[in-house]
């Protein structure tokens, strides 16, 4: 163990131990952050909120709905909330992701400020840096937000790193940390990277170098633990140290890419978009074209080691994941309605290779 954590232990001692509730503790997330902080050393009581019981028989269960206000009568005697009811879910429409994830936030601020509780813990994602060109290699925690809205669900993380900022004026009680790992991988996790890995291809935009970078869920819960025990705020980068090239994300894979121009992998994003077949706009492609690997210099220096590298969190993940089913059709590719702008581009550019590849069997016979 190294010497910060041991200090912030030992910080913790003296009142016997931190009450720490979480909220989305039923996710495979919030599962593994509920196990991580109920076996650790400085922590008396982990409570779980969540509509349903948390597969976790160590924590105590309180049922409850982190956008209703009356989360606050769960938070009795709690010292520090971890809240991690951030929704992406593709089977919810934009307006219920939005609703679960930006009232979430600002009603687990609210009931925290209104119950004591002097710590809180929000889940954002490096996401909000933004993908770009000049993105220095790795982001440092807390540089410029640079994403810009796009109608994503990237909209509600941005919502609730600006409500952050706010509560920080209107609840100067409350001390407030945000966590912005990199895509996080790990058991239960289904569609890491919207679904961006899930495909029979890769794609990739002719000209670029992407590079990938992870976060495997336990390390995820350890970053959690830390910034609880050390009680530190604002912002706090988290994932592997390093990123991978999209050379070794295709090998640990064991996937081949779809090469695309970028006129043409944007303009088939967004045709997909607004037809509904693909959940994200065209915008998101820049995820796959430019850096955003980030440097986890604070959590490091308060104790925080990852236990996976990059290529060890995407291997375990990988292991044993069927693809993407992919049917060929007279007009293309068959995408499952909701899939991420990078896996609906890959599938279209795959059916395009598959039937130029069969007009060239017929022309030679």
């Amino acid at each position: 163990m190294t010497r910060p954590l041991r200090a912030a232990r030992a910080a913790a001692a003296p009142s016997a131990g931190l009450t720490v509730a979480v909220t989305g503790a039923a996710s495979p997330i919030g599962q593994a952050i509920c196990r991580r902080l109920a076996n650790a050393e400085g922590i008396r009581q982990v409570i779980a909120l969540d509509a349903k019981k948390p597969g976790v028989p160590t924590v105590r269960w309180r049922k409850a709905d982190p956008t209703d206000p009356g989360l606050a009568s769960a938070l009795h005697k709690v010292d520090t909330l971890v809240h991690l009811a951030v929704s992406d879910d593709p089977a919810l429409d934009r307006a219920e992701q939005r609703r679960r994830t930006v009232t979430g936030a600002s009603v687990a601020l609210t009931a925290a400020a209104a119950t004591g509780v002097r710590h809180v813990v929000l889940l954002s994602s490096a996401r909000v840096y933004g993908a770009f060109a000049d993105n220095p290699v790795p982001l440092r925690d807390g540089a410029p937000v640079r994403a810009r809205p796009d109608g994503s669900a990237l909209d509600d993380l941005l919502a609730v790193e600006e409500f952050a900022a706010r509560a920080g004026r209107m609840y100067p009680q409350v001390q407030t940390a945000l966590l912005r790992p990199a895509v996080v991988v790990g058991r239960g996790i289904d569609h890491p990277a919207g679904g961006a890995l899930d495909g029979p291809r890769l794609l990739v935009v002719r000209g670029t170098k992407p590079i990938w970078q992870f976060c495997h869920s336990e390390d995820l819960a350890g970053a959690v633990l830390t910034t609880v025990l050390a009680r530190l705020t604002g912002p706090l980068n988290v994932g592997s140290e390093g990123w991978l090239e999209q050379s070794e994300v295709e090998r640990i894979l064991g996937r081949r890419r779809v090469e695309l121009p970028a006129d043409a992998a944007v303009g088939t994003a967004t045709r997909l978009h607004a037809q509904g077949i693909s959940g994200d706009p065209a915008s998101q492609l820049d995820y796959l074209m430019h850096p955003w690997a980030v440097d986890a210099d604070r959590l490091r220096a308060a104790g925080w080691e990852p236990a996976y590298t990059n290529e060890d969190a995407l291997s375990s993940w990988a292991q044993g994941r069927p693809l993407l089913p992919l049917r060929i059709t007279v007009k293309g590719a068959a995408v499952a309605g909701g899939a991420a702008a990078g896996v609906s581009v890959a599938l279209v550019g795959t059916a395009a290779l598959v039937r130029r590849a069969r007009r060239n069997r017929r022309n030679r016979r």
